[in-house]
């Protein structure tokens, strides 16, 4: 049948060196669409509960999406999951760039790996030829060592490769998966979990074109999409460009450990200054007309190599406000060891943030930095710190596995400091700011997450009917603008939605920014689909597939031992910031409280524990998942 899905899944034992290819129907990707629902259904399915993440019984799932490969902008994706070693509870990331193509192209919708090889190995993929293959000789080297060592083995150039750097070698608990050389699966702590396989790199090379099933049809969208991009300006430098000014002045952009509020030097680490000063140009995924990714390059004060790429908003704030670094080329190095390594960016920023702030405060000394002054704008101590947490060389060991279990080990006040969700470190947005992230980060199964929390100003901003200028929100029904600082219930509902069509694009898997960017509403997304796969889907089905997702995710998370306790802020998001636009704000907790247990009602679980009912898993049509439920 010609349609945007293989019905192909390879699974990989690493322990027995055998892999097969399994079908498992055209119904189980239209209830699916593949992506987050595919990771969840394998490990409720077959992942015991309460494995150590590390252990032999995890596996790691790539699953594409039934858009996945189409040459339409924003649909060249793959998300990747596990059990997460940063969370305890389900490690999800979306990643594009050119390997999920290539992994359509090769006739797969996606990989299961399971067991643990004696020994280093990659997996090689082209076409019907699947191969383990020895990786011994690429162990210890970083990703862009591996990915030319594999293409220059194998004689061909136009090979993608995911793979690990020592940070994921070293099982660091928030390395992540490199895609190439700057695209990363860089949350929840991906890379760990491929190093606890001894599994370096998948090199994929396929031949196979992807067709959809009705190819006109897809190609207007794929053009009107072309000509809506081209209104979005704000991204032609990608994230972070002409914004600092801005973010500063609402008090978004986050300062020292989320701890003060003032940035005077943000405009020297704008995305335009960045590229004006180290720019070599844009690149773009597969079939994407946006090109949003910046690729930097110098000779001085450091070498930058243009192949990682370049930093983006939430890695400019991270490693530099955030650590009260001003010095845009220090930055770019500290983006480029970070994908040399295969270590998330926001993790090491926050988990570094939190570092200097214990240092400023005397929790921690020039004896146990081995002598690095980890005060805060200390560039050289920033890139340091980040080669130490990749080989958990001292203090990198400590701040390796996260803010929270870091604190503990620190000891004394340390904790007050761990800024995270779940011991996972806030992104480059401001809860103080934008409210819905109050209770959004709080939620969000794989602890603080920007994308899986509504933003809140999409709300804020009305057109020229007065009705919010989003379409994708409009096509919800949320017809009226809302204050970003308010958590009124329809603020709730609005995050309800959002989530359902958060968890619709994670399962096909789209692009979010460039979702926003070519003004994508839910009719579009029902018109790709129906274009991909010839089937015959409404908009109810694709926002049910988004609340599949979510509360499949959530139940995992209760399965694995968290809880609504789990679902709480630090301490510091309840103090306003030391100076700055959100110097006099203060957060109500009982405000906070009472919206996330609203939100649980809203979604059809207990209102007090969150509690997913065997009714809303029946309704959901995944009754199947009932057994999991706690006891």
């Amino acid at each position: 049948m010609t349609a945007s899905f293989l019905n192909r899944l390879l699974r990989v034992n690493l322990t027995e060196g055998t892999i097969r290819v399994e079908q498992p129907g055209e119904i189980y990707f239209r209830r699916y669409l593949g992506g987050w629902n595919i990771i969840l259904d394998t490990l409720l399915r077959e992942v015991p509960s309460g494995i150590d993440p590390l252990e032999e019984k995890n596996k790691l799932i790539f699953a594409a999406g039934v858009l996945t490969g189409l040459p339409v902008t924003g649909a060249d994706r793959i998300a990747v999951g596990a059990k997460s070693p940063l969370t305890g509870g389900l490690g999800a990331a979306e990643v594009g760039g050119f390997w999920p193509s290539e992994l359509k192209k090769a006739k797969l919708d996606g990989i299961i790996v399971e067991g643990i090889s004696l020994k280093p190995v990659y997996l090689w993929i082209k076409d019907d030829e699947f191969e383990i293959r020895d990786a011994s000789p690429l162990w210890g080297l970083n990703t862009k060592e591996t990915q030319d060592a594999i293409r220059s083995k194998l004689g061909d150039e136009r090979i993608r490769v995911a793979s690990i750097g020592p940070g994921g070698e070293n099982l660091v608990s928030y390395a992540g998966i490199m895609f190439g050389l700057y695209d990363s699966a860089g949350r929840t702590g991906l890379g760990a979990v491929m190093g606890s396989k001894n599994l370096k790199a998948i090199a994929v090379r396929g031949s196979t074109k992807l067709d959809a099933k009705d190819k006109e049809r897809l190609s207007q969208v794929a053009r009107d999409f072309v000509e809506r991009g081209k209104k979005a300006e704000w991204i032609k430098m990608g994230t972070g460009s002409r914004a600092m000014g801005f973010l500063t002045s609402t008090g978004n952009l986050p300062v020292n450990n989320f701890r003060d509020g003032e940035f005077p030097d943000a405009m020297k680490i704008d995305g335009e200054t960045i590229l004006n000063e180290m720019g070599q140009g844009m690149d773009a995924c597969f079939a994407c007309s946006l090109r949003c990714k910046k690729r930097v390059a110098a000779e001085s004060p450091y070498k930058i190599d243009p192949d990682y790429g370049g930093p983006e908003y939430e890695t400019i704030a991270s490693l530099g406000s955030c650590v009260g670094v001003s010095d845009a080329a220090v930055i770019c190095k500290a983006n480029e060891l970070c994908n040399a390594y295969s270590l998330d960016t926001i993790s090491v920023g926050l988990s570094i943030s939190f570092a200097m702030e214990c240092f400023e405060e005397g929790l921690l000394t020039l004896e146990s930095t081995d002598g690095l002054n980890l005060k805060f704008g200390n560039g050289e101590a920033l890139l340091a710190m980040i080669k130490k947490i990749a080989y958990r060389d001292g203090l990198g060991n400590i701040l390796a596995d996260g803010p929270a279990r870091a604190a503990i080990k620190i000891g004394g006040d340390a904790s007050k400091y761990a800024i995270h969700v779940k011991n996972q470190g806030f992104p480059a947005h401001e809860p103080r700011l934008k409210r819905s992230l109050t209770f959004g980060y709080a939620v969000s199964p794989t602890g603080a997450d920007h994308i899986q929390a509504m933003q809140g100003q999409a709300l804020t901003i009305a057109d020229t009917e007065g009705l919010p200028a989003d379409p994708m929100l409009r096509g919800l029904g949320l017809l009226e603008p809302l204050s970003v600082d308010d958590l009124e219930q329809e603020k709730i509902r609005a995050s309800v939605y959002y989530s359902m069509i958060i968890g619709a694009l994670n399962c096909l898997v789209f692009c979010h920014l460039a979702q926003i960017a070519v003004e994508m509403n839910v009719e579009d997304m029902v018109t790709l689909v129906r274009a991909g796969t010839g089937w015959d889907v409404t908009s109810f089905e694709l926002m049910k597939v988004g609340e599949r997702a979510n509360t499949l995710a959530r139940l995992y998370n209760l399965r694995e031992g968290l809880s609504a306790m789990d679902d709480r802020l630090p301490e510091r998001v309840y103090s306003p910031t030391t100076n700055g636009p959100l110097s006099n704000v203060r957060i109500d907790r009982e405000n906070v409280d009472e919206a996330i247990h609203t939100y649980y009602a809203m979604m059809g679980w207990d209102p007090e524990t969150g509690i997913p009912t065997k009714a809303k898993l029946n309704e959901l049509g995944v009754g199947w998942a009932n057994s999991h439920l706690p006891r």
